[in-house]
């Protein structure tokens, strides 16, 4: 049984990890992941009875005031902002006193009121820190933050530097509020971004409109939306027709045109006219929580560097307090300098605190996250957005994931005008439901031909159809038809499905249908090309149709008529040829090699058993979402591998330089608050304000 918590009150990404940590070993829990980013704790447990208790038990033995919450009965709430208040006052009142002790040192040289001014300022600035950390000890902590803060300060304060042990709590608060603000607003951003679920909708109830929440829209109300209005939930017009900007959803920047019988996504924002609008989704249930919930769900779903760092933090922090207390013992006794050496051990227990390392991987991830749902991109987890970014190969189904997935006109070979041929095909198809037809009569709206209806039409099934067309006998079919019919014809070479016209017993020529490639393919294989990508096409389609499409878009190797399984046997032979595969399909046969990938996309479009066994979706079926996908995975991991080179440089090269004598115990407040606040700022620049295009 899954179930997901809210958590409240939490503003330490290093005692996130350790309250993970401590509820996978309860017994009861099967996996846990907390997420830092999203504030919310994911658990499959086998039984959901008192786990609530035994969760916020084992979270209090970590920090006391971090609250537990099913996040299906309680709303998102923002907890952080009586908190700063409360910090800024003390803040302000401990500046204030911190500035008069050094006035009366410094500038009245007055010691005793100096003292009393710096020693009062550090029991406003520190108190609640030191009743924690005293708290953590009983608790067995003794590695977290606020101790390392306290056994730092304190040191100062016992070796004569009560200014600097000030100075460091100061720079502390100023440095832990820049980082809760950052990383709330950095959340609230990202959230915000994405989440389009409706307070309110217009329902239209015996004539009347009235206002509820959405919440309570049940499956078969109908919804009024406005033009400017986002659609609330999903459905079918009833009524009215519309322009809808779909790019919130799909990425696509072209408004769609809609009428009546259309399905809509909620999310959308009606542009024009007054649709009335049919609910086939309740709230919960419609594509704007979907988006939301997948990005959160996304955010538990860690990479393998975030465990990594998770392990790493629980070596390095005691090992940085052990060098701390051998440096503090063992100079000391050889240069008798206790002073200088106790104070660049207290250097290294201020730099220590892993939080830089421990909050910029899982950031880094969200931010991706976030960034490609914005693009229709929905990663199902953080190891799969990982993983992507190490692909070498991307292996496509063509139906559907390259190719429309219908049939359009590709040619018209005839000797008269084409658009006459064109003319009496759909004159005749106009009372047809094949697709054939569909496709005739599409291609003669495009291209502005007229045509009459035609009269006494007969049709025989998967041959063709006759009529009379201003008073000739007119024929549409496949070669057999015509033949069958007297009718003589020249067979083309050309690869399609091909449509024979005939008018009084003679051949006027024919239309190629294919299925032709969607607009942005050859952009998209190009673009892959160019990353050095191998490019390959797997198909159960026509051989011979599969060359031209592949030929034409330039793929580097295609392999066509596969049943599923061959599919996967031709996945297995890619990735031991060229490494880690991307698999991109639509259909339900690719169900199979979709799973069978290193990592699975499927086409917002296809089937649901293909979106169900995929790791990414992608709402748009644009192939460029495969190269923006890929682009986005290769940032976040460049971008968190460079925050974590740069978070331990800059705490190796202060802890050298207070080896050496040159760091200050305020460089050191810089190396832990000041490193994750410039890694914060730096992730959200790099992965979700960036301006490249991606």
């Amino acid at each position: 049984m899954k179930l997901i918590f809210s958590i409240e009150n939490l503003d330490c990404a290093h005692c996130a990890a350790e309250i993970e940590r401590k509820i996978q070993e309860l017994e009861e829990i099967e996996s846990a992941s907390l997420s830092f980013a999203t504030k919310q704790l994911h658990i499959v447990v086998s039984d959901e009875n008192g786990i609530l208790e035994r969760i916020q038990h084992a979270a209090d033995m970590v920090e006391e005031g971090v609250v537990f919450k099913k996040a299906d009965s309680v709303p998102h709430h923002d907890h952080g902002t009586m908190l700063r208040k409360w910090d800024i006052i003390i803040l302000i009142t401990g500046v204030s006193l911190y500035v008069l002790g050094l006035v009366s040192d410094f500038v009245w040289e007055i010691e005793l009121i100096s003292h009393i001014f710096l020693y009062t300022a550090y029991l406003i600035l520190g108190f609640d820190i030191i009743v924690a950390s005293v708290k953590n000890i009983s608790k067995g902590q003794f590695f977290d933050e606020k101790f390392l803060m306290c056994i730092a300060t304190i040191g100062a304060l016992v070796i004569g530097c009560p200014e600097e042990a000030v100075g460091v709590m100061v720079f502390f608060r100023i440095g832990q509020l820049f980082e809760h603000i950052a990383i709330d607003k950095s959340r609230k951003t990202i959230m915000d971004a994405i989440d389009f679920r409706p307070e309110t909708v217009q329902l239209l109830k015996d004539g009347q409109i009235q206002t509820i929440p959405a919440a309570d829209v049940r499956i078969g109300d109908i919804l009024t939306v406005r033009a400017g209005d986002r659609i609330p939930v999903d459905g079918i017009i009833h009524k009215g027709t519309s322009s809808v900007d779909t790019s919130a959803i799909t990425g696509e920047s072209i408004p769609l045109e809609v009428c009546a019988k259309d399905a809509v996504m909620s999310g959308c924002i009606n542009l024009s006219g007054v649709l009335e609008l049919e609910a086939t989704a309740t709230l919960k249930d419609s594509m704007v929580t979907r988006i939301l919930e997948s990005v959160e769900n996304a955010a538990a779903g860690k990479p393998k560097i975030d465990r990594f760092i998770t392990r790493f933090s629980k070596v390095y922090t005691p090992s940085v307090v052990v060098i701390a207390i051998l440096t503090a013992i063992v100079p000391s006794i050889i240069t008798r300098n206790a002073k200088h050496w106790i104070y660049t051990a207290l250097n290294f227990l201020m730099i220590s605190c892993p939080c830089a390392l421990v909050l910029s991987v899982p950031l880094a991830y969200f931010c991706g996250i976030g960034v490609g749902s914005r693009r229709g991109i929905l990663f199902k987890d953080g190891i799969s957005l990982e993983i992507l970014a190490d692909i070498k190969a991307v292996v496509m189904d063509k139906t559907g994931t390259l190719t429309n997935g219908r049939l359009s006109v590709s040619s018209v070979q005839t000797e008269i005008d084409a658009s006459e041929v064109i003319a009496i095909a759909a004159a005749l198809e106009s009372a047809s439901t094949h697709p054939v037809a569909y496709s005739i009569i599409e291609h003669a709206k495009q291209n502005a031909i007229t045509y009459e209806a035609a009269d006494n039409i007969s049709e025989t099934a998967g041959k063709g159809i006759t009529g009379k067309y201003h008073g000739h006998q007119v024929l549409c079919g496949n070669q057999l038809f015509l033949e069958e019919n007297n009718v003589s014809i020249t067979p083309v070479a050309e690869c399609g499905t091909t449509v024979y016209i005939a008018r009084d017993g003679v051949c006027l020529g024919c239309i190629i249908l294919k299925d032709q490639p969607k607009s942005t393919s050859h952009s998209a294989i190009k673009k892959l090309n160019e990353m050095r990508m191998h490019t390959v096409m797997l198909t159960g389609d026509n051989a011979e149709f599969a060359k031209q499409v592949a030929e034409e878009l330039k793929i580097n190797e295609v392999q066509a008529q596969l049943l599923p399984d061959e599919k996967l046997e031709h996945l297995k032979r890619i990735r031991n040829e060229h490494g880690k595969v991307l698999f991109v399909g639509d259909g339900i046969n690719d169900s199979p090699v979709l799973s069978g990938a290193d990592v699975g996309a499927a086409m917002g479009s296809g089937a649901d058993a293909a979106m169900e066994a995929a790791d990414i979706l992608f709402l748009t079926s644009d192939p460029e979402a495969i190269v923006q996908s890929i682009r986005i995975s290769k940032r976040v991991a460049h971008t968190s591998k460079s925050v974590i080179l740069f978070a331990i440089a800059i705490k190796l090269m202060i802890m050298i330089l207070g080896f050496l004598g040159f760091a200050s115990m305020w460089l050191s407040v810089f190396a832990d608050t000041g490193v994750t606040i410039l890694c914060v700022i730096y992730i959200l620049y790099r992965i979700y304000f960036y301006k490249e295009q991606l």
